[in-house]
């Protein structure tokens, strides 16, 4: 019989190939799944164009803490803190990642989303939700709302919330609410100005709508989306006995005509 020195030798040290891949592969798994939240905070702060930020990261990619931060982006001066941590657990699925959000201040249960990925894009779809957040959170994300300054509460619902984006285009279905509760601003003397709904329908041609609840400040409006810009026609208008309260606010919403504000975007 011939002996094949080479082969002997090769087939010795595959064991110890198969070994050292294993090791190298339970390493990388290791290092992925031991991440540090810092990675997250910054994919979040480039994917929004440093929009949002999540500061003082604790914990790990997958499972961490961190204050939530809405800025007016890049090289914006403006930004405003979300009180209390915003907590995050994420969990591989066979799809893409299951994702749970917990605010201290704004949430009774988590949020709870599943990112897709696609292969020019990804889709973000939205569990049906409620959630509570202060409106000053707004005045992070720049002009208008650093100079509006608005306070009051705002109350978020979801049903059946998708997003898509796809070769840079976004898709959006079913339906979001947002209520504006007691709302104020430092431009008005005014307080609370009123309460206002505006509701979000997705599909072919996503639509908008503002609505007042109540208040001596009627906002109302609709809109929808052409392409990838908003259309939006509406109106601001103060009750005859709180005209001079709202005039420097209705000065800054549009185009006055007496009591009135044009609302035009796009």
């Amino acid at each position: 019989m011939h002996y094949n020195p080479s082969a002997a030798t090769v087939s010795a040290s595959a064991p110890w190939r198969w070994a050292l891949t294993g090791a190298l592969v339970g390493l990388a798994l290791a290092l992925a799944w031991f991440a540090p939240a810092r990675w997250l905070a910054t994919l979040v702060r480039q994917g929004t164009g440093e929009h949002v930020a999540l500061d003082a990261p604790r914990g790990t990619f997958w499972q961490g803490s961190a204050q939530l931060v809405l800025s007016g982006g890049t090289g914006s001066r403006d930004a405003m803190a979300l009180p209390g941590q915003l907590v995050w657990r994420i969990r591989p699925a066979w799809n893409g990642l299951n994702v749970q959000l917990s605010a201290e201040c704004c949430t009774s249960q988590a949020l709870l989303m599943t990112v897709t990925p696609a292969w020019s894009g990804l889709r973000l779809a939205v569990a049906d939700a409620q959630s509570h957040w202060p409106a000053s959170l707004l005045a992070g994300l720049g002009t208008p709302w650093n100079t509006l300054q608005a306070q009051g509460r705002l109350q978020a619902s979801t049903q059946g919330f998708s997003a898509q984006w796809l070769q840079g285009r976004l898709s959006v279905a079913g339906r979001v609410q947002l209520d504006a509760i007691a709302i104020s601003s430092r431009l008005s003397t005014l307080r609370p100005m009123g309460s206002y709904r505006l509701i979000l329908r997705g599909g072919a041609s996503p639509t908008l709508e503002l609505a007042t609840l109540e208040g001596n400040l009627q906002l109302s409006g609709r809109g929808h989306w052409a392409g990838q810009r908003l259309h939006f026609d509406g109106t601001a208008k103060a009750a005859p006995e709180s005209v001079d309260a709202l005039s420097n606010l209705l000065n800054i919403i549009g185009r006055r005509n007496g009591a009135t504000a044009i609302i035009k975007v796009g």
